[in-house]
């Protein structure tokens, strides 16, 4: 399935563009990566979801392929951006690894996890169905790794990329798991 275009374009249309943080997220709308923006969250998210001037798409960080929800938390003063991007980042990475490039300072945990303003589904069900089947998802962040790998060998070697290959890994390994849960046994074949 091609993705929906006409879709993506006016879900991202419908993003507000204020200033402030957002989290781009995968299929099963856990998040990917948080990031900020001075200028606007949907013209910042756009930017990400067409590959234009994104150093996470350009350095392979991300598959944007894999970005279904986009979570918008705007703020009237540029002073909050950081401390809020911060606090989402520490919240979320450790239950799945984030691949933000450079890591936001740790601050002080945040004393209530905000809910999001926004949350915006970018894909159309009948993709995000599709998409989130091992078959398709695997094979996908196979190539995205390797991908990652060679970027890291041959373009960037620096930790930021390393960070972002380990999650791609740790992604990978999840997707392996779930297509080895779809084997059936075979008439004649041992099951050890």
């Amino acid at each position: 399935m091609a993705v929906d275009f006409n879709f993506r374009k006016r879900a991202v249309a419908s993003l507000i563009n204020d200033i402030g943080v957002y989290i781009l997220a995968d299929l099963d709308n856990v998040p990917l990566y948080v990031g900020q923006s001075k200028d606007g969250i949907r013209a910042r998210v756009a930017r990400h979801l067409t590959s234009a001037r994104s150093d996470i798409i350009a350095n392979r960080q991300i598959d944007v392929w894999e970005i279904a929800y986009v979570w918008a938390y705007p703020v009237t003063d540029r002073a909050e951006i950081n401390a809020l991007e911060a606090g989402l980042f520490h919240h979320f990475d450790p239950s799945s690894q984030l691949v933000n490039g450079a890591l936001p300072p740790r601050t002080e945990p945040l004393e209530r996890l905000p809910a999001p303003t926004q949350v915006v589904q970018v894909l159309s069900d009948e993709e995000i169905l599709e998409r989130k089947q091992p078959e398709q998802r695997l094979p996908r962040q196979a190539n995205h790794y390797a991908q990652i790998v060679s970027h890291f060998l041959s373009v960037k070697n620096s930790t930021q990329i390393a960070r972002a290959m380990n999650a791609h890994f740790e992604r990978l390994n999840r997707y392996h798991s779930l297509l080895l849960g779809k084997a059936e046994v075979v008439s004649g074949e041992s099951e050890s």
